[in-house]
């Protein structure tokens, strides 16, 4: 059976109890997370997260830049009113850089990925320092509380590594 097919039939079921149709479409808890898309990172479980509390940005590394539209759009159209960023251990953009990247686009798709920035990092603890000032700097980001975390993938548990207030 395909992934696909095991999502369906899990959705079925999921489907066949399903009671929360009705939320509001504004985050509840009137708050964006930008996390990366690591599969051992449950935000939800992570932080106590419901359906219908707060917008859930994903991207590779949880960069911010990569998520600045979104986040634009959470803000502006459905009334966020509080960012927090996760970072995590042991993660991949921690293990190449842009040339690395590129090159093997270059090899292996006989592809030019120069335009691109894949927005690696070598400090974990920083690239989450970054973020909190990429969104703190940006005219487009309305002057909110933003606060950063790793999340340790060997425990569960996050560490606040900075904040915006």
């Amino acid at each position: 059976m395909s992934v696909a097919a095991e999502f369906e039939a899990a959705n079925a079921k999921y489907a066949s109890t399903f009671t929360k149709g009705d939320l509001a479409l504004p985050p509840q808890r009137k708050v964006a997370i930008v996390a990366c898309m690591d599969a051992r990172l449950d935000t939800a479980r992570a932080l106590g997260l419901e359906e219908g509390d707060s917008h859930v940005i994903r991207n590779a590394g949880g960069r911010a830049s990569d998520a600045l539209r979104s986040i634009v759009i959470s803000q502006q159209l459905l009334g966020t009113r509080e960012i927090v960023i996760v970072h995590h251990t042991d993660c991949g953009m921690l293990t190449f850089t842009d040339e690395v990247i590129r090159g093997k686009i270059r090899s292996e798709l006989k592809q030019d990925a120069d335009h691109i920035a894949f927005l690696p990092f070598g400090d974990l603890e920083q690239s989450v320092l970054d973020d909190i000032r990429v969104l703190k700097e940006s005219p487009l980001v309305l002057d909110v509380p933003i606060t950063g975390y790793i999340y340790e993938v060997e425990s569960g548990k996050i560490v606040k590594v900075g904040s915006s207030q």
